[in-house]
């Protein structure tokens, strides 16, 4: 265990490191806060840190930069997430509130997210899985041919065509979308099949293959995987970092192309809590000179998709943790209010 002394100085380390992109040495870190000891302490401190893997000389006779298990450190036990401004805050609340539908709210969320951060943004659309539905509707687009539209309470809407095998009238049509919607509204996805299994029994004969097609597309859509869907944005922020990359940006702009690399990076949409991978945690070897933070976001209690951003390691920590917990809270209401 460190003592608060040496954990003291390595917070000072990170925090100058990061922000001034140079190695610290003891007798910087010593004018520019407060320690309380003399240089000859914080050189022994650093010499403690550098043997405990916190930190490392990058060249000879140069200062000393945190390690990915430094920064675990700082993380965990050193870093608070600092608040966003009322400014800041006002300005997220317009900016997503301008949003027409559940697209244009993902599109807002990365630009924005992009912007506050200027790291890469990732944004996961809500889950079809953890998701309720809040309407279906029944269009007839030809006699035999119908649309069916559903709608869940994130926004996301699903469309299927239908072809019957005969015309369907708009009497049965109104009918079955009344029964329908009276049995599924507000109900989790996953209860949804019992509840409407048994519906063609109650229309005549001659209209129940049209209703258990109906049905079949309905429950199709339910079950359909629809995880995949990501949308990403501020990739030339990298190009500002160059120099936090040992080599070269491009394995990292490779792997951020890869949809399930972006999702496996954003971890479980069930858990809510907020998550930071830095460098080789990350299970992509063209990631380990990279930091993920990302937090679930969704329309209650329960998360139904996840946000954040893909950084250097020499990332503000506190300030980008702020900034992504207060824009999935936003995220979050906006999709409790449509």
């Amino acid at each position: 265990m460190l003592s608060e002394r040496r954990l003291e100085v390595l917070r000072a380390i990170v925090h100058d490191y990061v922000g001034t992109e140079e190695p610290v040495g003891s007798k910087a870190l010593t004018e520019r806060h407060q320690l309380g000891v003399s240089p000859a302490t914080v050189r022994n401190d650093m010499a403690v840190l550098e043997e405990e893997g916190y930190i490392a000389q990058p060249h000879t006779s140069a200062g000393r930069i945190p390690t990915d298990k430094g920064y675990r450190l700082f993380v965990d036990k050193l870093a608070g997430v600092k608040p966003l401004s009322g400014a800041e805050r006002r300005a997220i609340h317009n900016f997503l509130g301008g949003a027409v539908d559940l697209d244009d709210v993902v599109a807002r969320t990365v630009r924005l997210l992009a912007q506050l951060t200027r790291q890469v943004a990732v944004v996961q659309y809500p889950s079809l899985v953890r998701s309720s539905v809040r309407h279906v509707e029944l269009l007839s687009l030809a006699a035999a041919r119908l649309m069916l539209v559903l709608i869940t309470d994130t926004g996301r809407v699903e469309q299927r065509l239908i072809d019957c095998a005969a015309p369907v009238g708009e009497t049965v049509l109104a009918d079955l979308r009344a029964r329908l919607n009276s049995r599924v509204v507000g109900r989790r996805f996953a209860d949804v099949p019992p509840l409407v299994q048994d519906l063609p029994e109650s229309f005549d004969p001659d209209d129940r293959p049209a209703v258990a097609g109906v049905l079949a597309t309905l429950l199709e859509t339910l079950v359909e995987d629809k995880e995949e869907r990501i949308m990403l944005g501020g990739a030339a922020n990298l190009t500002r970092f160059n120099h936090d990359f040992p080599l070269t940006i491009r394995p990292v702009l490779e792997a951020l192309e890869e949809q399930m690399v972006l999702l496996k990076l954003l971890g479980e949409t069930a858990d809510a809590t907020m998550t930071v991978r830095i460098g080789h945690e990350n299970f992509h070897e063209g990631l380990n000179s990279t930091s993920v933070v990302a937090v679930g976001y969704g329309s209650g209690d329960e998360a139904v998709a996840k946000l954040g951003v893909v950084g250097p390691t020499r990332m503000d920590y506190p300030g980008t943790m702020g900034a992504v917990r207060a824009v999935a809270r936003y995220v979050g209401q906006i999709l409790a209010e449509s």
